[in-house]
């Protein structure tokens, strides 16, 4: 039986999936946000994720109308899981989309969620309001999967299509529905996991595995910094040997990687356990940005360049590379210290929406022939841009200025005699 296919949430995650499924199904794309609506259809995405060739050769109606979900019976649900001021879950947005779904399905659909959660929530949290929406019983009228997202924003080579696929199901025979569902568009294959909560766990260790990794390096940046050694340096010389894990220091923003953890350690937290590797790294990473502005301050102090009413040209502002993401930036925290301490902040980036920056940030994104030379310029995020340009930066620095430069991008032959950097 041919399945009518829905995404629920077409943002960084959900957009790709419906671009996938729309080059061979008939697929409903629904988000509530109709500006985001308007320019998908118009073929414009704002994310950059999926160009207007790929827009224009897909089947997929966008729709802010939830009642065209109810002509569907395969839904797949992706939408932001954040987490609070207090670093606790937010599922707002997940159990109002399943609020949404529940109020629309009809018997014998599958609701699949993509959505990063802790171990649990899909039959704990989402089941509930889905059957009280819908006034219909889970298992015997509709059902539900899981299939967790495996999205890079930015990342052109390791797509939807291209990754491997975990998938589970509330039975053996919802399991197999979903696996060939997403085998139909997956060219990588799909991993069939024992059971939902199996498939969320899954999903939630990838990027805690990656956070406690970047950790480790933090701190060891940490350690070489007052040991007067470079950690890059230290990094290239360990990774010769065949089983060294290739992490490198830096912020650690975003929305997985620096959100997911806090998932898995509230679900460890209510069972009575305290993670405490997991939440020494995510301290670490977390204090990254204060340490970062803290060594500017105390470089530029050491090099007698005046702090305060001097100007700081800031050159990246997304939470990554090559990627207009602006959400749980830690840019933002190093901004804000150093503005705390009276430095005047211009920030430039070649990726980021003006108007989102505004937006989040109340930041005012400069363009780069609007900015003057300075005495101190940070290399924050290494957009291929920047890396590719290292000249023209390197001439908005004063000649016996100070460089900040946290991923190591800039070509150490192309300073001048007086110029410095600081490497994290």
């Amino acid at each position: 039986m041919k399945r009518k296919i829905a995404v629920v949430g077409l943002g960084y995650v959900g957009l790709p999936v419906a671009v996938a499924f729309g080059k061979l199904h008939e697929v409903v794309g629904f988000d509530i946000n109709e500006k985001r609506i308007e320019e998908l259809r118009r073929g414009f995405d704002r994310t950059n994720e999926v160009g207007a060739e790929d827009l224009n050769r897909t089947n997929i109606k966008f729709t802010s109308n939830k009642s065209h979900l109810s002509n569907t019976d395969f839904i797949i649900v992706a939408v932001p899981t954040p987490i609070n001021k207090n670093n606790q879950p937010d599922l707002t947005p997940l159990l109002g989309a399943s609020e949404t779904v529940g109020s629309v399905i009809s018997k014998n659909t599958i609701v699949v969620y993509e959505s990063t959660v802790y171990p649990g929530a899909t039959e704990e949290d989402c089941i509930p309001i889905l059957e009280k929406a819908s006034g219909l019983q889970c298992g015997k009228d509709f059902y539900v999967g899981y299939s967790p997202e495996r999205i890079n924003p930015g990342d052109k080579r390791h797509t939807f299509e291209t990754i491997t696929k975990v998938v589970s199901g509330q039975t053996s025979e919802v399991l197999e529905i979903v696996a060939d569902v997403y085998a139909s568009v997956v060219k990588a294959g799909v991993h069939r996991a024992t059971n939902i909560k199996v498939a969320e766990a899954a999903k939630v260790i990838e990027n805690t595995q990656r956070d406690v990794n970047i950790a480790l390096m933090n701190e060891l940046a940490l350690i070489f910094d007052k040991m007067g050694i470079k950690t890059k340096d230290v990094l290239e010389a360990a990774g010769t040997k065949w089983n060294f894990l290739n992490f490198s220091p830096g912020l650690v923003g975003g929305h997985c990687i620096g959100v997911d953890p806090y998932y898995l350690t509230h679900k460890a937290e209510e069972l009575g356990h305290h993670p405490e590797v997991i939440l020494a790294g995510r301290r670490i990473n977390d204090n990254m940005a204060n340490y970062i502005s803290s060594s500017i301050i105390k470089e530029m102090l050491k090099k007698g360049i005046s702090v305060v009413n001097n100007t700081v040209n800031i050159f990246g502002l997304t939470f990554k590379e090559n990627c207009p993401d602006l959400r749980n930036t830690k840019v933002i925290d190093i901004i804000n210290e150093l503005q705390e301490y009276g430095l005047n902040v211009i920030v430039h980036d070649p990726e980021a929406d003006s108007a989102e920056a505004k937006k989040y940030y109340n930041i005012d994104l400069i363009d780069v022939d609007k900015i003057s030379k300075t005495e101190v310029m940070v290399f924050a995020v290494p957009h291929e841009e920047y890396k590719e340009n290292n000249e023209k930066y390197l001439g908005l620095l004063e000649e016996n200025g100070m460089i900040f430069d946290i991923k190591g991008i800039v070509k150490d032959e192309l300073l001048k005699e007086k110029q410095t950097v600081w490497h994290l």
